[in-house]
């Protein structure tokens, strides 16, 4: 297994995390960015948005990592943060981390373990 980094505005946090997981969290980053999109696109037509549903990844392994966006509140994919809480038995860390600079530490993790 090998360590995945994430960057955060201050700092960053690393953990071993399996290319599976790091897989499956970048499909629900990707659809995350579809929702994004049609809110920015609802909101620029001027009409009423319709709510789109907030993304809440989990992975259990060695750590617990936890990742939650809510697409409504961010008036594009590039202003959009998330909530990412790591913890094991022994510490808790729950930050605000952006989206953006997520999406590049785990394209970086990707082409490292593939």
């Amino acid at each position: 297994m090998t360590q995945l980094t994430l960057n955060l505005v201050q700092g960053s946090v690393r953990f071993n995390f399996s290319a599976e997981a790091a897989t499956s969290l970048k499909s629900e980053i990707d659809q995350l960015m579809q929702r994004l999109k049609t809110v920015a696109a609802n909101a620029g037509s001027g009409g009423r948005p319709q709510p789109e549903k907030p993304m809440e990844y989990r992975y259990t392994g060695e750590v617990f990592l936890e990742v939650f966006c809510n697409p409504n509140i961010y008036p594009s994919p590039f202003a959009a943060k998330v909530l990412l809480t790591v913890r094991d038995d022994k510490i808790r860390l729950t930050t605000e981390a952006e989206l953006t600079r997520i999406i590049e530490d785990l394209g970086q993790y990707l082409e490292q373990v593939s």
